[in-house]
């Protein structure tokens, strides 16, 4: 099998990108790369919500997990077998992963809110 030399290796990749700015110098190739961008957008303020979502529902179950430390740490405070910092971290526990939680959603709700505003015809393909 004989060996490609570098000088038609240069002159092949020349060519190629000769093509190439030639080609994106087309319409048609200037509307995909729009297009593109376009989705790439909205395919990235979708994913964007979707993250916020899914990490506000993780902190909330977290927060319920540690609502039902708190229940137990306190039913065995009320028998006398545990000192009250074990309460207290329960109940910092709680609100924190609580507030994580519904701040994250409040986060996508406000990222919504101004999304539709400056795009008022966003609002309406969604609906």
């Amino acid at each position: 099998m004989p060996m490609v030399n570098l000088l038609t290796a240069r002159k092949l990749s020349l060519l190629a990108r000769l093509a190439l700015r030639q080609a994106q110098q087309t319409r048609t190739w200037g509307a995909f790369l729009r297009a593109g961008r376009i989705t790439a957008t909205h395919v990235g303020r979708v994913l964007h919500q979707l993250w916020l979502e899914v990490t506000g529902f993780v902190f909330l179950v977290l927060a319920g997990i540690g609502s039902l430390a708190l229940y137990r740490e306190y039913a065995l405070y009320q028998g006398g077998k545990v000192n009250p910092s074990r309460i207290v971290v329960a109940i910092c526990f709680t609100v924190m992963f609580a507030w994580f939680g519904v701040s994250s959603f409040w986060k996508t709700r406000r990222r919504n809110k101004s999304l539709t505003a400056k795009d008022p015809e966003l609002h309406e393909r969604i609906r």
